[in-house]
């Protein structure tokens, strides 16, 4: 059997071609996105937008006066805008005001009466409380202290039937929810995140990713020997590469799957809430050619009013969404001018600028809002507000700006629908391609249309009810006559 079918190899070499010609072949005719800002179409053409964030300012630590960052690898920024930055070739963080001046580096805390230092951490979460969490990846643990810096407790290598024996516990990325739960991204995990309690117990997974399977390489595994297949790699759950929460205890995270979800919003159970209505599932770019291949998101960020933000490693791109999944804006790429980046690393949001870390030079740029990005992300905030009518007069300030923005007309018509004004929402739904809030205005607007004419209309039933009655009753009265005088 074996032999028959490796005979007829070349037929077998020609279908894969065929099936990853269509599989590709939608990536292989798209073209990336021209420009530093655009959007998509409802029909996943690029578009030109206005640039919602300019770069403005670069930092380094030479700078800043607190000597040269090393491969620094993650950023926080507090409610109260204080910006912690984890110098991790420098095993310190350096915590600076919202004007990026120096308030605090710390290198070093004391536990249980000895000095001890971080070696190599790669994540860094601050709380509401201004407390900290380090995972001190060098060191196999996580490492958490209060807002005056002094040790609180560490989590290190959890013991679990759940985790292989030979498991080494490397965390490189964390977040603490407000019930002191510690959520951990490790290296070599593909169950999830890990969660401990706020005594610092392994309590459980949260969150896994699907298995993806790659229909070619299941295929060969199919008609391979059981020695080659040995030599496959297995099927396995894609790894998370950030995480963050936001203030309901919502995870927010991203992943390296390439053909799924890459962005998730997990809920206490880890099941994914994320909305995804817009035109197309939040991934970053769309369009690309085969040989660069979708997005590779990095981080996240979350702000108010459910807006997120994803880091694109591989274009060096940062794309923002709001709630429902829609694509808002994008700005920032690779290369050598002021905005674009090397190896960029983190995102956070300080208010309503952005501050994008670069691992390779050690820098830090500074993004500010444009009138068109202040202008969008105000009519975001205003329709999550359930003010309506400032949700309206915005986005038509956005769409005066920007008419390839097509969402904002459904968020125009969304702001229209909850007012009353059926059938204007009707109008701008048809605009933005809305399908399903279309029909939902049209429904509304049918019964209002009923309401207002039941009157007349029940009148003019009525009378036609009335009139017709009558005709039968004469046409009967006319047949019974009609029979007597025939006799």
């Amino acid at each position: 059997m074996l032999k028959s079918i490796l005979k007829s190899r070349p037929l077998l070499l020609l279908a894969i071609c065929c099936l990853l010609s269509t599989t590709l072949g939608g990536a292989a005719a798209y073209a990336e996105g021209d420009g530093t800002s655009y959007n998509y179409s409802f029909w996943g053409r690029t578009a030109a937008a206005p640039a919602a964030y300019q770069a403005t300012d670069l930092y380094n630590g030479s700078d800043l006066g607190v000597g040269a960052f090393k491969e620094p690898s993650d950023l926080h920024v507090t409610t109260d805008n204080r910006i912690y930055v984890l110098d991790s070739g420098n095993n310190r963080i350096v915590i600076l005001d919202e004007h990026f001046k120096p308030i605090e580096v710390i290198d070093s805390f004391v536990r249980e009466g000895q000095a001890d230092t971080f070696a190599k951490p790669q994540g860094l979460f601050v709380t509401d409380q201004n407390e900290i969490i380090i995972a001190d990846t060098g060191h196999n643990r996580v490492v958490h202290l209060d807002s005056e810096f002094r040790w609180v407790k560490t989590i290190e290598a959890p013991k679990s039937d759940l985790l292989q024996a030979n498991y080494q516990f490397q965390p490189v990325r964390v977040v603490m929810d407000q019930a002191q739960r510690t959520y951990v991204m490790a290296t070599g995990v593909f169950d999830g995140f890990m969660e401990f309690n706020a005594q610092g117990d392994f309590t459980s997974f949260i969150g896994a990713n699907r298995v993806y399977i790659d229909p070619v390489e299941y295929f060969w595994k199919q008609i391979s020997t059981q020695a080659q297949r040995s030599q496959m790699l297995m099927f396995t759950p894609t790894e998370f590469t950030s995480l963050d929460i936001d203030g309901e205890g919502f995870i927010y995270a991203t992943n390296g799957d390439q053909w799924g979800d890459n962005i998730k919003k997990l809920n206490a159970q880890g099941t994914d809430i994320l909305r995804r209505s817009g035109y197309f599932s939040p991934q970053g770019d769309i369009r690309y050619t085969s040989d660069t291949g979708p997005s590779r998101l990095i981080d996240i960020d979350i702000t108010d009013s459910e807006m997120y933000s994803v880091l694109d490693s591989k274009r060096g791109r940062i794309f923002t969404y709001n709630g429902d999944g829609h694509f808002m804006y994008v700005f920032g790429g690779l290369g050598n001018r002021i905005g674009e980046f090397k190896t960029p690393t983190a995102i956070e949001r300080v208010g309503d600028d952005f501050i994008v870390l670069d691992k390779a030079l050690g820098e830090i740029t500074v993004f500010k809002t444009t009138a068109y990005g202040r202008t969008l992300n105000d009519a975001v905030r205003s329709y999550y507000r359930g003010d309506e009518k400032q949700a309206f007069r915005l986005f038509n300030e956005t769409i005066n700006m920007n008419a390839n923005l097509e969402f904002a007309y459904a968020g125009i018509g969304k702001s229209l629908l909850r007012q009353g004004d059926y059938k204007e929402a009707m109008k701008h739904f048809k605009r933005s391609m809305d399908q399903n809030n279309y029909s939902k205005a049209f429904l509304l607007y049918r019964k209002e249309v009923m309401r207002q004419y039941f009157g007349f209309i029940m009148t003019a039933v009525v009378t036609i009810a009335a009139i017709w009655a009558g005709v039968l009753a004469y046409r009967k009265s006319s047949r019974r006559k009609g029979g007597i005088s025939f006799e």
